[in-house]
C-alpha cells in the first residue's frame, strides 16, 4: 500500500486504517493519504473484517482502482524507456495460486512486466490477485494470445530469453542476467513447451541435492528472480 500511495496515489480512492493501530507504518500510509488529499477513516476491527469478507487485511483496507492489464503494445512501448528491464513470463500456469505468488515475487525483484497467455493458463482473477498480496496493483500483466510469437519479438527488441528447465546442464548463476532479460517458466510438471524451448537464447536450471526431480513452480520462479537480482546488484556495486 505504501508503495502505491508513494508511485500513484490518484488510484487510491479512500483509505481504512485499524483505530487501535498507531505504530511507524500506520501513521506513514495515514501521512501519505492525507498528503494526497484522499479520505482516511480509522475503524475497529469488525468494521475493517466486514469491508473485506475473508480476506486477511493486517489492519489496512483501500479502495482502489485496479491497474489496467498491459496490451502488447504497451509492454513494447515501455521497453523503449527501460534500461535494462527484466521481464517474467509464465507458459502455461494453471493454477492461478501460483500465478499469484509468481506476481508477488515478480514485483519484490523489480520485473516490468508478467507475460502469460490468453488461453490454456490462469487468468488474473480474484484467487490470483489475494494471494499477490497487492502486487496485482503495481506489476502490470500482459496476456497475450501467442508467447511463442511474443517472445520471437522480444528477442528483435533486444531482449535474451532464458528459460528454465530442471535438465539444463547449464546453472543459472552461470549465465549473465544483468542486462535486457525474460525468464521464462513454464507450467506445473511439463515444463515448458517445445516451441517456447525454440524461442530461449539460453535453457538453465537451479541447484537441486535432493531427490525430488523439480521445483514448484512459484518457488522456482523465485529462485531465478532473485538470481537475476543477486547478479544486477552485484553489477551495480562493481561500477
Amino acid at each position: 500500500m505504501r508503495a502505491l500511495l508513494q508511485r500513484a496515489p490518484e488510484r487510491v480512492h479512500r483509505l481504512w486504517l485499524a483505530r487501535a493501530r498507531q505504530d511507524e507504518r500506520m501513521q506513514l500510509l495515514e501521512s501519505l493519504a492525507e498528503r494526497a488529499g484522499i479520505s482516511v477513516e480509522r475503524v475497529d476491527p469488525a468494521r475493517l473484517q466486514g469491508l473485506v469478507g475473508d480476506a486477511v487485511h493486517q489492519g489496512v483496507v483501500a479502495e482502489i482502482e485496479a491497474l489496467k492489464p498491459w496490451r502488447e503494445d504497451d509492454l513494447y512501448a515501455a521497453l523503449e524507456s527501460a534500461p535494462a528491464p527484466l521481464l517474467l513470463a509464465l507458459d502455461g500456469v494453471q493454477d492461478p495460486h501460483n500465478l499469484g505468488a509468481c506476481l508477488r515475487t515478480a514485483d519484490a525483484c523489480g520485473v516490468l512486466a508478467l507475460i502469460i497467455p490468453k488461453d490454456r493458463a490462469a487468468s488474473l482473477n480474484a484467487t490470483a490477485r489475494k494471494v499477490a498480496a497487492g502486487a496485482a496493483e503495481s506489476t502490470p500483466v500482459v496476456a497475450v494470445t501467442n508467447l511463442a510469437r511474443t517472445l520471437a519479438l522480444l528477442k528483435e527488441a533486444g531482449v535474451w530469453i532464458a528459460g528454465a528447465d530442471a535438465g539444463a546442464p547449464q546453472p543459472a548463476s552461470a549465465v549473465n542476467l544483468t542486462g535486457s532479460c525474460c525468464l521464462v517458466l513454464g507450467a506445473e510438471g511439463a515444463g515448458l513447451r517445445e516451441l517456447t524451448r525454440r524461442h530461449c537464447d539460453w535453457l538453465v536450471s537451479l541447484p537441486s541435492l535432493g531427490a525430488v526431480e523439480s521445483l514448484n513452480v512459484s518457488v522456482a520462479t523465485g529462485m531465478l528472480l532473485y538470481e537475476s537480482l543477486r547478479q544486477r546488484q552485484a553489477c551495480a556495486n562493481r561500477s
